[in-house]
C-alpha cells in the first residue's frame, strides 16, 4: 500500500499531475485508488485528462466534494470574519476550485472512465459528534447544504457505487467506522480488502 502526497493547497490539475507522475512510477501495473476529500478530485482528474486510465482498476472516494462545497458561491458569500475563521479550519486556497458552480463545470469536463470502477464513501456527523474546531464550518454548512461532515455536504459526497455510509467529520472518516482520527490506516485497509473480494 502506498501514500502517495500531492501539494496540500494547489489546483487540482497540479495536484492531478503530481498523482500521476507517481503512480506512473509504481511497478504495478493496474492500481486501486481510495482517495479522501480533494484527492478523490485529483484522482478522478488524472484519470480522464491526463491518461491514467489504464493503470487504475478502481477508485474509491472519502468525504469527496464531488458536487462542490457552498464556501465562496455568489449566493452565499462568506463574511470577512467567516472566512478568516474558516482559514484557521482549513486551506481555503485550493477551495477555489471546489465551489459548487466550479465543481459543475468540472464534472462536464472531467469524465467517469469506463474502464475504471467508480465507487464513494459517504461521511457525515452530528454537532456533538464532530471536532469542535469544525463546529463553525458544520453549522454554516448545516444551514446551507443540511448533513455535512463539517467540511463537505452529504449531498455532494456520492459518486459511483455507495459502498458506504458513515458517522464520521471530515478529519475522522478515514479510521475504522470513524473512530479514532489519528489511526486512518484501518478503513482504508477494509476498503482494500473489499476491492480484493470483487476481484481487484
Amino acid at each position: 500500500m502506498y501514500s502517495p502526497r500531492v501539494p496540500p493547497a494547489s489546483s487540482i490539475s497540479a495536484r492531478a499531475q503530481r498523482l500521476a507522475d507517481l503512480i506512473r512510477a509504481l511497478p504495478e501495473p493496474r492500481v486501486n485508488i481510495v482517495a479522501h476529500s480533494m484527492g478523490g478530485l485529483d484522482a478522478r482528474y488524472a484519470i480522464s485528462q491526463l491518461g491514467l486510465g489504464g493503470r487504475v482498476a478502481s477508485l474509491i472516494t472519502i468525504g469527496t466534494p464531488h458536487l462542490g462545497t457552498p464556501w465562496q458561491t455568489p449566493a452565499t458569500p462568506c463574511s470577512g470574519g467567516s472566512r478568516a475563521l474558516l482559514r484557521r479550519i482549513i486551506d481555503l486556497t485550493a477551495f477555489g476550485d471546489l465551489a459548487t458552480l466550479g465543481m459543475a463545470r468540472f464534472n462536464a469536463a472531467v469524465r467517469d472512465d469506463p474502464g475504471v470502477s467508480y465507487a464513494s464513501v459517504v461521511g457525515k456527523s452530528g454537532r456533538l459528534r464532530t471536532n469542535p474546531l469544525l463546529w463553525p464550518s458544520h453549522l454554516y454548512l448545516a444551514e446551507r447544504s443540511g448533513p455535512n461532515d463539517g467540511v463537505v455536504p452529504a449531498n455532494s459526497q456520492a459518486w459511483g457505487e455507495v459502498l458506504r455510509e458513515v458517522e464520521a467529520d471530515h478529519w475522522a472518516q478515514e479510521s475504522a467506522g470513524g473512530r479514532a482520527a489519528s489511526t486512518r490506516l484501518p478503513c482504508t485497509r477494509n476498503l482494500l480488502r473489499e476491492l480484493r473480494g470483487r476481484g481487484f
